[in-house]
């Protein structure tokens, strides 16, 4: 593992993205995964400018804004660890809309679905210029068959991961170490941070 700062991993990523951008036309799908503690989303947030500095335009999503119906992904109940696992995420929705629609009809769908009252947003498309780089957060979303070309996952310890989930959301630990297991994301990713102590991150680095 190798010690770098908060700054330090933004601008590792961005240099990741740079490079599978070589062609200026290109565009790049990122996904930002990790437990929610880990705040996936500020480092999917702090992608951005730099990436818009460097030349790219940037398309901002969040899976959170992609979840199935609660009719569908709550059917086994509010607190199913494998349905958590398997049926939260509008895989489909991502790829049509976001993921595969940036590559091939120029143009991605901002939001599909309200995650707190289950109604559909009705956002309006946006234009992608050439280039567009794709930045998704969210949990749980690595080996689900999203169309991305490059994931960086933010690791924790189960120990580091069971102290920062509430009591409330115990139920859902079941489901992050199957996930561990099955998704293997520290080594299936491409970039992976260790970040149990956030203040501290460490980029783990390639045996």
């Amino acid at each position: 593992m190798e010690p770098v700062t908060p700054e330090g991993v933004v601008e590792h990523v961005v240099a990741r993205v740079l490079e599978r951008a070589a062609d200026g036309d290109r565009s790049v799908r990122v996904l930002v995964d990790g437990h929610p503690s880990t705040r996936p989303e500020a480092l999917a947030d702090a992608l951005a400018e730099p990436l818009r500095a460097a030349g790219r335009p940037v398309a901002r999503v969040r899976v959170r804004d992609f979840l199935r119906p609660a009719s569908l992904r709550l059917e086994r109940g509010r607190r199913d660890p494998d349905a958590l696992l398997e049926e939260w995420i509008d895989v489909g929705g991502l790829n049509r809309e976001v993921l595969g629609s940036v590559v091939r009809r120029g143009r991605w769908l901002p939001s599909l679905r309200d995650p707190v009252t289950d109604r559909a947003t009705r956002a309006a498309y946006v234009d992608a210029a050439p280039g567009t780089v794709v930045v998704l957060d969210g949990s749980l979303a690595m080996g689900r068959g999203l169309d991305v070309d490059l994931v960086v996952h933010l690791a924790l310890r189960p120990a580091t991961e069971t102290r920062n989930t509430a009591l409330d959301d115990a139920w859902t630990l079941a489901s992050y170490g199957r996930y561990r297991r099955e998704a293997q994301p520290e080594r299936r990713a491409d970039v992976v941070v260790r970040v149990d102590h956030p203040d501290r991150p460490a980029l783990v680095l390639p045996g």
